[in-house]
């Protein structure tokens, strides 16, 4: 029984986590209609970040943590910035140019980030607490896939809210909708559509953090590693719906625990689930039908 739960609850932190990458793909694939193959370099560059600013305070305090997530965050939504306004904004109505635009920029930036930081896994320590674990019906779950679901929480409860309750929000989906009326009303949808993409890359760059501290380790292909799963989890979903990200990354990531501790096929679960889904629901659990 204490297994199951240990599996059980760490899966939710992994899904989280999960969530916190495709949160970033489904928020600009469904705002804007951009697939970015290299928003796990915005996830990369933010644990590394992260990484640096923490072991030049103290590591294991969390004061060094707390801002190590923020410079994360920040990080991430900056890349995530010069990305739109240099490659992607040129090439808006062109799909098959952002996606390869879009992949040779993941390439090289894997090559970049392992020739500054190496090509070693550099493996890391958090807050005491974070490496401690707690008692829960038996189990000794890590107490960082607490926090990690907190933080997805707290993610998607802020991106809703902006979306529905903020002029910036109601901006952009009325720019989706129709964006040669509302820039006709004097409005830069522009500007708007590369807030989208910041978010994006904050989201990306804050699970970078978490996702370095939950593995224990930072490497150039952490982000790769975590951005294949993540487009599981946003087609799983339904692209475009950040509640059908937050359900897919729990149905993906709980089960791939599980078979991956019985039978060591929990990768193989995943596609496998995306594979079933395509067949008999191509727009996703929550996804729009064409």
């Amino acid at each position: 029984m204490s297994t199951i739960v240990l599996l059980l609850v760490t899966g939710l932190g992994l899904g989280a986590l999960y969530f916190l990458v495709a949160s970033g793909l489904s928020l600009i694939y469904g705002l804007m209609g951009v697939l970015n193959f290299a928003h796990g370099s915005f996830l990369t560059l933010g644990a590394f970040a992260g990484w640096e600013v923490a072991r030049r305070m103290s590591p294991t305090s969390w004061s060094g943590f707390v801002l190590a997530m923020l410079v994360g965050a920040v990080a991430g939504a900056a890349i995530a910035a010069v990305t739109e306004l240099l490659l992607i904004r040129p090439l808006y109505n062109r799909h098959i140019e952002q996606v390869l635009v879009t992949v040779g920029l993941g390439l090289v930036t894997v090559a970049l980030f392992e020739g500054v930081w190496g090509t070693d896994a550099v493996f890391i320590a958090g807050p005491e607490w974070l490496d401690a674990t707690t008692s829960v019906l038996g189990a000794r779950v890590p107490n960082d896939s607490f926090l990690t679901v907190v933080i997805a929480v707290a993610v998607l409860a802020g991106l809703v809210l902006f979306l529905k309750r903020t002029r910036y929000g109601l901006v952009i989906r009325a720019g989706v909708e129709n964006r040669s009326m509302v820039t006709a009303l004097g409005i830069d949808v522009r500007r708007s559509f590369t807030l989208v993409f910041s978010i994006g890359g904050a989201a990306a760059g804050l699970g970078g953090v978490l996702a370095s501290q939950y593995f224990g380790y930072v490497s150039a292909h952490l982000g790769a590693t975590l951005l294949i799963f993540a487009f599981i989890v946003t087609v799983i979903g339904g692209l475009g719906s950040l509640g059908g990200a937050a359900v897919a990354a729990v149905l993906v990531a709980v089960p791939q625990q599980l078979a991956n501790y019985y039978w060591g096929v929990g990768d193989l679960i995943a596609v496998l689930a995306l594979a079933v889904v395509l067949l008999l629901r191509p727009s996703g659990l929550m996804g729009a039908k064409a």
